[in-house]
């Protein structure tokens, strides 16, 4: 986590800036919220759990706040493979030195998963605020108040704000309930500034989850993306990026019959792409086999995950 400055010596500075870490169990929308708080899509989402692997920082600056969100892997008790302990790791971690922790849990009641986040989020000793998240789906909409109580007995809370991140539901409330915990400090990013990530390594989170969205259940988590080339060019953007897989059926399913399915993963990815560059791209995407990638440390570091 980046240091930041202390509050000492700053005078009377008028605005706030602080590091907010979204933590959770998998598949609570934690990325989901962090998108619709930003008001663009950076991380990437998918209705199957551990879509996000790595801690990736959002940046939201206003005149008088800049609220630096920490987009965090589910947490949950890892197993035995190497991948799962990296995810955990980096939730865990991503929770030393933010000013502020928002957990969230879905608004259909208080799960084993969440006592594991909880008590984390508790040995780090970081504020936090509970979002209770999709409350659209509730039904009856009277289940709501009993919830909060029964959340409000687990820990001491700074807040607890029922809302829809889907539906942008009350996160004004919430925005408002993180800025005012928020140190008085001057900016850390500058204005413009959204992530501190790479292109490279947002072009291959686009493509891995268009991989996510395509596949089937399984094979979603023994896919890795990596970007080869991109050549920015004057009216066309192009990426060379290949998926890896762990097994030679697992190639014959992501190729797809003719190719299909390979080119339907990276004309989804195109699109995404487009929007993140602000421009046409062009992108060329190829399928490689590294047996257990997923289980081997060496091989997680070299597809960026230390």
């Amino acid at each position: 986590m980046t240091e930041t400055p202390s509050d000492a010596g700053l005078g009377t500075c008028e605005t706030r800036c602080g590091y907010v870490a979204l933590a959770g169990r998998p598949n609570v929308g934690k990325s989901t919220l962090m998108n619709h708080l930003l008001g663009r899509k950076l991380s990437i989402t998918s209705r199957k759990p551990q879509t996000t692997r790595q801690a990736l920082i959002g940046v939201l600056t206003r005149t008088d706040a800049q609220v630096v969100f920490v987009d965090t892997p589910g947490i949950h008790v890892a197993s035995g493979r190497a991948l799962n302990r990296y995810m955990v790791g980096q939730a865990i971690g991503s929770l030393a030195g933010v000013e502020l922790a928002l957990m969230l849990l879905e608004a259909n009641g208080w799960h084993a998963g969440d006592e594991v986040v909880l008590r984390r989020i508790a040995e780090a000793g970081v504020p936090c605020v509970c979002v209770i998240n999709k409350i659209d789906r509730l039904q009856p909409k009277e289940r709501l108040l009993p919830l909060m109580d029964e959340v409000s007995r687990k820990h001491d809370f700074e807040a607890i704000v029922p809302v829809s991140a889907l539906k942008n539901l009350a996160l004004d409330d919430l925005l408002g309930e993180i800025i005012c915990r928020l140190p008085h400090r001057p900016h850390l990013f500058a204005e413009g500034e959204v992530t501190d990530r790479s292109l490279a390594f947002l072009v291959a989170e686009t493509v891995r989850e268009k991989a996510m969205r395509r596949l089937g259940a399984e094979l979603p988590h023994q896919t890795a993306v990596m970007v080869e080339r991109i050549a920015v060019g004057e009216h066309c953007t192009e990426v060379d990026a290949v998926l890896y897989v762990e097994r030679e059926t697992q190639k014959r399913i992501a190729i797809g019959k003719g190719g299909t399915m390979l080119k339907s993963i990276g004309e989804d990815a195109r699109k995404d792409i487009e929007i993140l560059l602000g421009g046409k791209a062009m992108v060329r995407l190829w399928v490689k086999v590294d047996r257990r990638w997923s289980g081997r440390p060496e091989a997680l570091q070299r597809f960026g995950y230390r």
